[in-house]
């Protein structure tokens, strides 16, 4: 990864220095709209809330694509060094954000860390959970703030004060959409809230990492999976899915649960074993290129959350 870094930051400075012998280069978009760059897709949904189409807006991340393996390239870097406002998550995933920053001049950039902008929770291992190898020292936080729609709002200010900020010329379109978005959210709260308040159990099981623990913390859950949320694993061993397959029959569990993107191996055997209906529980992370084309949205997709949870702790 590093000495991928090395040789896109050295294209780049390429690149940049062809430029410089050009008439001209401009930051931005020839309309001269406020340009904006976001890894991954919660917080590409939340800003396009906030400026819809006043500004560009560029996801980096590829639909579909796994964040813990993206590799930026030339083209991504320039598109970052040419942005007005570069809003990234902050953990394990997105580590190459350091490098790509300390090369390039942030002097007129807005730069929003999604991790800065809540109290982080660190990865927990729960009872059969397996553990990985510890490579690094360290705290390992759960990078997956947006997951409460209670820190996804605290993300919202933060970026729209951003975006009113370095375009204050729509700054009161911005606020006017921030506002209606924020009672969508607090909705979504309540949504949530009453799910849980109605159910007769607080438990949920995962054959599928837990990218979860800002919702769990949030609206009172307990779980059981075979991964943290940030792990790269994807095959638990016998003794991890027999712990899970255990939980499901001694706790009389309805739904053992899958996350977006995955496999679902491990929690359709689970379910063979056990009855238990599989339904995914989506963390907002990334989507499928239909559903980007498609438009899906963090609420529409955390809505249908809260749908699963229902039948999960009913």
């Amino acid at each position: 990864m590093k000495r991928f870094l090395s040789l896109a930051l050295a294209a780049v400075l390429v690149l940049t220095m062809a430029a410089c012998g050009q008439s001209t280069t401009p930051k931005i978009d020839t309309n001269d709209a406020l340009s904006i760059v976001t890894t991954t897709f919660a917080p590409y949904d939340f800003t396009r809330a906030i400026v819809g189409d006043g500004a560009k807006l560029t996801m980096l991340l590829p639909p579909a694509a796994e964040s813990h393996s993206f590799e930026p390239t030339p083209e991504d870097i320039i598109t970052i060094q040419k942005c007005d406002v570069f809003i990234y998550v902050g953990g394990e995933s997105d580590q190459w954000v350091t490098d790509v920053l300390s090369s390039i001049d942030t002097t007129d950039m807005v730069v929003i860390t999604l991790m800065d902008c809540v109290v982080p929770l660190e990865e927990e291992i729960v009872e059969g959970m397996e553990e990985e190898d510890e490579e690094e020292e360290g705290v390992a936080y759960d990078e997956h703030v947006w997951t409460s729609p209670l820190n996804a709002k605290l993300i919202v200010q933060k970026i729209s004060s951003a975006v009113c900020g370095a375009d204050p010329a729509n700054a009161a379109l911005y606020q006017e959409n921030t506002t209606a978005y924020l009672h969508e959210l607090d909705e979504l709260d309540a949504e949530f809230r009453a799910v849980v308040a109605g159910g007769k159990r607080t438990t949920l099981v995962f054959g599928d990492r837990f990218p979860f623990r800002y919702l769990a913390e949030a609206y009172g859950l307990t779980y059981y999976a075979a991964f943290p949320g940030c792990s790269t694993e994807t095959e638990a061993s016998a003794a991890t899915v027999a712990f899970l397959i255990d939980k499901v029959e001694a706790e009389d569990i309805p739904v053992v649960f899958k996350i977006e993107l995955s496999n679902g191996k491990m929690a359709d055997t689970i379910a063979e074993e056990t009855g238990a209906q599989v339904l995914e529980l989506h963390a907002c992370h990334n989507i499928t290129k239909k559903d980007f084309e498609s438009g899906k949205t963090y609420l529409e997709l955390m809505h249908s959350n809260a749908d699963a949870l229902r039948v999960a702790l009913y």
